[in-house]
């Protein structure tokens, strides 16, 4: 029965330092450490999904090879104008040894855009990601094991919906050095070796937990692109990015497959984050294994494509980080949000929730409107003074930067939250 709301490889990553001086831009209070490297820093965060994914391998460097590729140019001033000390980027295309990362940063984060001040990373994560990469298994059960990059059907049989191994990918930028031996990725972890996986059930058949065969699940990862923990020395204090992009839980039947695995690639961190048996059976792709060391400090960041009241998550999927007594609700929000929904109508008319919380704009005719779908969550030792959705109303002069379908940027919105971080 699906419980769904509503109808409506081996580890690639490096941690660069190309040797550059972190730039103060426009955004307020970001990178504002002490002088003398002691007492509090003032660390902004952010999670943006910039839609820079493309249909095909080597787009995605072609595009970044030039300065004038237009969505690149937007979705970096969208960034340098929120200016970030930390930021992940989803659906970003994997592309090994760091080449788009580094053309990306190069071209068009460190030349100024539309006016703003340009904006220097000079440390980088990236890692494969199982979007694209092939199961060999039947995984959408429609009679057809497609093994072929490109070839139709080929997403929805690969471990992460992809049409190529590496689209949708992620990429994390910080201006403070990353502590890259002891990053823990969790790309290959298996979704049956979760205690009490919702697991699909065919609904054709009497077997429990069946949608997936023993062959399949032997080999099934929860991730759909990865979990990864990643260390960031902020003055010498470590915090933790937890950074992810669930599945969509949506573009399945009745089984509600993405749903399930959306939910439970949700409760991964909330486990992670608690000490104790709850993440006792977590392994990582270099063979460690257990959760988070206590008391230490984090912030979970991502697209978690679920919304604490509207769109189509299983019930409460959001709410386990959300409630969790260890992890702080920002609650950012923007009166953009407030006004897309008033002005666009539709599916937004219906919503439980409050648009001021929306960070994505989703096709509202019919379903499923916009939601929260962006968080930035931090762990609750870390004080939130600030925290806020980049989404500009239609009389602000950088609404030219998010605008309406098409858009010029992407369909999700810039979020970021500031911290205090102790030393």
């Amino acid at each position: 029965m699906s419980t769904r709301r509503r109808t409506t490889a081996a580890l690639t990553a490096t941690a660069t330092l190309i040797g550059a001086v972190a730039v103060t831009a426009l955004a307020g209070p970001a990178a504002a450490a002490p002088p003398d490297g002691r007492g509090p820093t003032e660390l902004r965060v952010a999670t943006y999904n910039l839609s820079l994914n493309r249909n095909a391998p080597g787009q995605l460097v072609a595009d970044l090879s030039t300065t004038t590729n237009a969505q690149a140019k937007t979705v970096a001033e969208v960034i340098q104008r929120a200016n970030p000390d930390i930021v992940l980027l989803n659906e970003f295309d994997y592309v090994p040894d760091n080449q788009a990362v580094n053309l990306f940063r190069d071209n068009y984060l460190e030349l100024s855009q539309g006016g703003a001040d340009p904006v220097e990373y000079p440390y980088a994560f990236v890692a494969e990601s199982n979007t694209g990469i092939a199961s060999g298994f039947d995984l959408n059960n429609n009679g057809q094991t497609v093994t072929t990059p490109l070839a139709a059907g080929y997403g929805d049989d690969a471990f992460g919906f992809g049409a190529f191994p590496g689209q949708f990918g992620m990429a994390v930028l910080s201006k403070y050095p990353i502590d890259t031996d002891a990053v823990r990725t969790f790309q290959k972890f298996l979704w049956k070796d979760m205690p009490g996986a919702l697991l699909p059930d065919d609904p054709n058949t009497a077997a429990p937990a069946d949608w997936y065969s023993s062959a399949e699940l032997n080999v099934f990862r929860l991730s759909s692109k990865s979990h990864w923990d990643i260390p960031v020395d902020v003055n010498g204090r470590t915090v933790h990015v937890l950074a992810s992009h669930p599945t969509p839980p949506t573009f399945d039947g009745a089984e509600d497959r993405n749903g399930l695995r959306n939910h439970d690639e949700i409760r991964f961190w909330a486990d992670y984050v608690t000490p104790g048996t709850a993440s006792r059976y977590i392994y990582d792709d270099a063979g460690g294994t257990g959760g988070l060391k206590p008391g230490s400090s984090f912030v979970i960041l991502g697209d978690q494509n679920a919304d604490p009241l509207d769109g189509d998550s299983v019930d409460a999927a959001i709410d386990q980080l959300l409630a969790h007594p260890r992890i702080t609700d920002p609650l950012p929000t923007s009166e953009g949000a407030v006004e897309a929904a008033t002005l666009q109508g539709g599916a937004n008319l219906t919503h439980e929730g409050d648009p001021a919380f929306d960070t994505a704009d989703f096709n509202d005719n019919p379903a499923p409107g916009n939601l929260r779908a962006d968080y930035v969550l931090p762990s609750r030792d870390l004080r939130v003074l600030d925290a806020q959705v980049f989404w500009p109303l239609t009389t602000d002069p950088l609404y030219r930067l998010t605008g309406a379908f098409p858009f010029p940027s992407s369909d999700h919105r810039l979020v970021w939250v500031d911290l205090r971080v102790h030393s």
